[in-house]
C-alpha cells in the first residue's frame, strides 16, 4: 500500500468521527535518529538507519510531504505541521502514516529533556552520537556508563591487548582503570564494569549488576567471552582457549590487526551490556545463531576475520546459564543445533559430512571419533546426519559400547533406548519360543511376510531396492512380540551374500522396511566405506521429529515425508508397549563424578542445545571389528 492510499483509506475512516490524539500530536516527543541517510526519490524517499531502512512511496507530493516533516522533526516538533494538518484531511492521514512507517523502522528516538538534539548525539561526541543511533533512550544509556566503574585486568597491564582495550573503551566514552590479576593466563585480559558500590570483580561474592568479558589471544586465534558476570566469563574463556588450541599457529607472526579487532570488540559487547543495549551478536541476524544460547566471538589470523559462534561452555556459573533448556522438537530445530556440536572452532563432535559417499539409493555421512571412521545412512541424508551425531556423542560419552543414548530431545533419545533394548528381548523370546532359553517372556510368534501387491509401498521398495537393486540375497524373519498389549513387531533381514538388518517398530511392514533399509546402508557402507569402524543404521525413533506439518495432497505412503508421518503416529503407542516389553524405563543420565573433562563437557553442550542423555542397557558386541548405533 503507498502513502496515498493509506490516506485515503483513513481519512475516509474518520469523517464524521471525532477527532482523537495520533502520531502527530505526539511528534514533539521524537526527533530523527542521528545517523538517518535520506535519499529523495522522484515519488518517494528512502531512508536508511543503523541496521533497519525504508522507501516510502506515492505521487509527486510525498518528497515535499517528507521536506515538511523532516523540518518538523529537526525544529519545532511538528507544532505549527499539527495546525496545518486538519483532522481527517488526507495529508493529516498521509503524515501520520509516514510517521508511523518511521517508528516501525526505529528510524526515531526520543528528544531530550535539555537541549535539543544533545541526548541523540547530534552535537555530542561520537560515543553520543552512536548511542543516539541505536539506543532507544540515549541519554539514560549514556548515564548507565557514566555511572559505570570499569576495569580492564591482566597478568600483563602494559601488554598490547590491555592496552588496545583500554583504548577501545576511551573511544566510547568511559576512562578505564587498568590492573594486574595474576591469576589470569598470559593472553588473556579481563574487562569488568561495576555499579556504584559494587565489591571488587575479584572477590567471590558478585554484584547483580557486574558485567564482564574475556578477550583472549592466542598464535593465529583469538576470542570474546560471551557478557557474563567475572567467574563466568573467567571459565568462558578457559573453555574456549581449551577448544582453540588446536587452531593455534604456533611460530608464526602475529597479526597486527588481530589484537585491536578482538580488543575492539569486547569493548563493544561491555558498553552494549552496560548502556542496556542489544548484544552485538544479535545485530547482524545471523540464522545460524541459536536463540536462547550465549555466543562467542572467535577470530582468526589468516584471514583476518571475527564471526560469532553460538557457545555451549563446559562450566555454567549465571543463573541465566544454568537454567534447563528446552528440548529439540522437531527436526529442524535438531539440525540447526548440529553446527553448534560440530563447529569447528568450538564444538564438541567432528561434523558428519556426505563427501564422495553415494547418496542413493540411501543417503550416508561419514565423521570421525576418537580417531575412528563413523558411517551413518538413512532414507535421507539430514536423518543420517542426525543419527550420526547421536551416536558418536554416545561413543565419546560411554567410551564404547555400553554408554548412554543420546537423543535430539526425550522422546527422541527414548524411542532409541527402548528400541536398542527391545532388540535384546526379541532375541530372548525367539530362544524362549524355540525352546533355548527361559524366562519372562512367553515367546515371540512368527508372522509370515512376502513381498506382495498391498504391502507396505516402503516396506516393498526398500525390499526391492535390497534384493533387486543391489543383487542381495536374502530372507526375512518377522516376530510380534508379546508385550501384553500393544503391538511390537522385530524384523530381521538376513542376508546370504552380504550383512543383513534388524528393526523394532509397531508394524510387521515398517519392521521389514526399516531392517531392509538397514540392511541397504550396511550393503553400501561396505563397498563404499571399508574401513568404517562404526556403523549407525537408522529406525524409527527419528520420525518423531521428521514428521511434516503437512504433506501434499499427491504424497500417499510411497512418499517418504508420509511414511514418517505415519511411523511417527504410531511412535507413543509404540514406546508405551517397548516399556512393557522390556520392563524397563531409561532415565536421564549424568557423568559419574570421577568422568573426564571431555566427557562433561560434551554432556553439558548436549544439554544446552536441547538433546538429551539418557541411561541404556549395556548390549554385547555383534561383530568383531564393526560397532552398530541405532538399529
Amino acid at each position: 500500500m503507498t502513502v496515498d492510499q493509506a490516506a485515503q483509506t483513513t481519512a475516509t475512516s474518520q469523517e464524521g468521527e471525532q477527532a482523537t490524539p495520533d502520531a502527530l500530536d505526539s511528534l514533539g516527543r521524537w526527533t530523527l535518529r542521528p545517523g538517518v541517510s535520506v535519499t529523495v526519490l522522484p515519488h518517494g524517499v528512502h531512508l536508511r538507519g543503523w541496521i533497519t531502512s525504508v522507501t516510502l512511496e506515492g505521487g509527486a507530493g510525498l518528497p515535499v510531504l517528507w521536506g515538511r516533516l523532516a523540518e518538523a522533526l529537526a525544529g519545532d516538533g511538528g507544532a505549527e505541521l499539527a495546525r496545518a494538518a486538519v483532522a481527517g484531511s488526507p495529508l493529516r492521514a498521509a503524515l501520520v502514516t509516514v510517521i508511523g512507517q518511521l517508528h516501525d523502522h526505529d528510524l526515531l528516538v526520543e528528544r531530550p529533556a535539555g537541549k535539543k538534539g544533545d541526548a541523540a548525539g547530534e552535537n555530542g561526541d561520537a560515543a553520543g552520537q552512536w548511542l543516539g543511533a541505536v539506543a532507544d533512550r540515549p541519554a539514560e544509556a549514556a548515564a548507565a556508563l557514566i555511572r559505570s566503574r570499569v576495569r580492564v585486568l591482566a597478568a600483563r597491564p602494559d601488554g598490547p591487548l590491555a592496552r588496545a582495550a583500554a583504548r577501545a573503551l576511551d573511544r566510547a566514552g568511559i576512562r578505564a582503570a587498568t590492573g594486574e590479576a595474576a591469576d589470569l593466563p598470559d593472553g588473556q585480559v579481563l574487562l569488568v564494569a561495576a555499579g556504584p558500590g559494587a565489591p571488587s570483580p575479584l572477590s567471590v561474592e558478585q554484584d547483580a549488576q557486574e558485567r564482564a568479558v574475556v578477550v583472549g589471544l592466542r598464535p593465529g586465534v583469538g576470542f570474546v567471552t560471551p557478557v557474563g558476570s567475572a567467574r563466568q566469563a573467567r571459565a568462558d574463556a578457559d573453555g574456549l582457549a581449551d577448544r582453540l588450541r588446536r587452531r593455534e599457529a604456533l611460530g608464526e607472526a602475529e597479526h597486527p590487526g588481530l589484537p585491536a579487532l578482538l580488543a575492539s570488540s569486547a569493548a563493544q559487547r561491555l558498553v552494549c551490556a552496560v548502556a542496556g543495549l542489544r548484544d552485538p551478536s544479535a545485530e547482524a541476524g545471523d540464522a545460524r545463531l541459536i536463540p536462547g544460547l550465549p555466543a562467542a566471538l572467535v577470530a582468526e589470523r589468516e584471514p583476518l576475520r571475527g564471526e560469532y559462534r553460538t557457545w555451549a561452555g563446559p562450566v555454567l556459573v549465571d543463573a541465566d546459564r544454568v537454567r534447563p533448556r528446552a528440548d529439540v522438537r522437531t527436526l529442524a530445530e535438531a539440525l540447526a543445533r548440529i553446527p553448534v556440536l560440530t563447529d569447528r572452532l568450538a564444538g564438541v563432535l567432528d561434523e558428519p559430512d556426505p563427501g564422495a559417499l553415494p547418496q542413493l539409493p540411501a543417503a550416508l555421512v561419514r565423521s570421525s571419533v576418537a580417531g575412528e571412521v563413523l558411517v551413518s545412512g538413512s532414507a535421507r541424508a539430514d536423518l543420517a546426519r542426525l543419527e550420526a551425531v547421536c551416536r558418536a556423542a554416545e561413543l565419546l560419552l560411554g567410551k564404547g559400547d555400553g554408554g548412554p543414548v543420546v537423543g535430539a530431545g526425550a522422546v527422541h533419545a527414548r524411542g532409541r533406548a527402548l528400541r536398542r533394548a527391545a532388540a535384546g528381548a526379541a532375541v530372548r523370546q525367539q530362544g524362549a519360543r524355540s525352546g533355548e532359553t527361559a524366562g519372562p517372556f512367553s515367546g515371540a510368534a512368527s508372522v509370515p511376510w512376502s513381498p506382495e501387491p498391498g504391502r507396505h509401498p516402503q516396506a516393498l521398495h526398500w525390499w526391492s531396492v535390497l534384493v533387486r537393486r543391489l543383487g542381495v540375497d536374502a530372507d526375512v524373519a518377522v516376530s510380534g512380540l508379546d508385550t501384553g498389549g500393544g503391538a511390537v513387531f522385530h524384523a530381521e533381514v538376513r542376508g546370504r551374500t552380504a550383512g543383513g538388518g534388524t528393526a523394532v517398530e509397531a508394524s510387521a511392514d515398517n519392521a521389514v522396511a526399516f531392517a531392509a533399509l538397514s540392511a541397504v546402508v550396511r550393503v553400501q557402507a561396505a563397498a563404499d566405506a571399508p574401513h568404517a569402524r562404526h556403523l549407525v543404521t537408522p529406525s524409527g525413533a527419528s520420525t518423531s521429529l521428521a514428521r511434516p506439518e503437512a504433506t501434499a495432497p499427491w504424497e500417499d505412503a510411497g512418499w517418504t515425508t508420509a511414511w514418517l508421518a505415519e511411523s511417527a503416529a504410531r511412535e507413543p503407542g509404540l514406546q508405551e508397549a517397548l516399556t512393557a516389553l522390556t520392563g524397563w524405563s531409561p532415565q536421564p543420565w549424568e557423568p559419574p563424578a570421577d568422568a573426564h573433562a571431555d566427557v562433561r563437557a560434551l554432556w553439558s553442550a548436549l544439554r544446552q542445545c536441547g538433546f538429551s542423555v539418557l541411561s541404556a542397557r549395556p548390549r554385547h558386541r555383534t561383530h568383531s571389528t564393526l560397532t552398530e548405533g541405532s538399529r
